[in-house]
């Protein structure tokens, strides 16, 4: 093997460990020993002349130059790993492992159905699905793509919005029936189950033609998930507001009500986010096109050309 080639090897085993966090965790996703890795690690900081890693007896960090390191591992990997895809035999074939990070209730739903039917379609590729709504660390993390609702704090990614989410105020009907007629002024007095980071203090309810209201809710309960949230919607503890494609199913069969037709709440925008390649790999790019075809077709959601 090359020297160059023993190289890349020693940059593959060492972003895996960046990305499990642990040494023994990287040796198991290789199938290699963790003495083995260990040495690999060894022989990579002693051919940079640079500790890459700090080791404890319960965690391992980067150093600053491990992560400056890994940020140039992993553009060159993924180059290099695209560049097998496009010139190796079966080109045209859609393999390899394709790692994705997703928000939870989009991840375990719609996002869902759209990455299985993608990897249904591409049978030799191995996908990673992954569902976290609290802000990662993409270099550390290692996946390819990450689909975040809101803004994305990482300028060293390529951002792309794909679609915003209309979000509505919803209640069991029971609730909904304590409103004579849709009544902004009486949302003041019915009890409210609140969601952050999306709302909690302060309600901001826009109609089309531009008007705004804002008024600060009668807290019964908060909670930080969306399941949660929609699930105390639906016991009638109070209403709260959620994404129409979250809700969809329930509103046709009754189960909630949309209580304020003409007034919604400001739109999210999710986004997609991935590292900047030269040659991006066939699989990350037509996932990509496949989940902006998909977000088109749920309801509520507004694809963003």
């Amino acid at each position: 093997m090359s020297k160059p080639l023993d190289t890349l090897k020693l940059l593959e085993t060492f972003s895996r460990i960046a990305a499990r966090g642990s040494i023994s965790a990287a040796a198991r996703d290789l199938n290699l020993s963790q003495a083995s890795v260990s040495r690999q690690l060894k022989d990579l900081e002693e051919k940079f002349g640079i500790e890459l890693v700090r080791r404890t007896t319960h965690s391992l960090t980067l150093t600053g130059a491990g992560m400056d390191l890994l940020n140039d591992a992993r553009t060159l990997l993924d180059d290099w790993d695209a560049m097998l895809e496009r010139h190796g035999d079966g080109a045209d074939a859609i393999k390899g492992k394709l790692s994705v990070v997703a928000p939870i209730a989009l991840g375990q739903m719609a996002l869902a159905d759209i990455a299985v039917r993608y990897q249904s379609e591409n049978p030799d590729l191995v996908l990673d699905w992954q569902l976290e709504d609290q802000v990662i660390r993409f270099a550390e993390r290692g996946c390819d793509c990450w689909i975040k609702v809101g803004p994305v704090p990482d300028d060293t990614l390529i951002v792309r919005p794909l679609a915003k989410v209309e979000r509505m105020i919803v209640a069991a009907p029971a609730l909904a029936d304590k409103l004579a007629k849709p009544d902004m002024s009486l949302l003041e007095t019915l009890p409210c189950v609140t969601l952050e980071p999306f709302f909690r203090d302060r309600v901001r309810l826009w109609q089309s033609t531009g008007d705004m209201a804002v008024f600060k809710p009668y807290e019964r309960m908060n909670t930080n998930n969306v399941f949660s949230a929609h699930r105390a919607a639906k016991l009638g503890l109070g209403y709260t507001i959620l994404p129409r494609w979250f809700v969809e199913e329930d509103l046709e069969a009754g189960r909630l009500v949309d209580i304020l037709p003409t007034w919604r709440s400001e739109s999210l925008t999710v986004h997609a986010a991935y590292l900047p390649a030269r040659f991006q790999p066939r699989r990350l790019t037509l996932f990509l096109e496949h989940l902006y075809a998909g977000v088109s077709q749920i309801p509520g959601m507004e694809a963003i050309s």
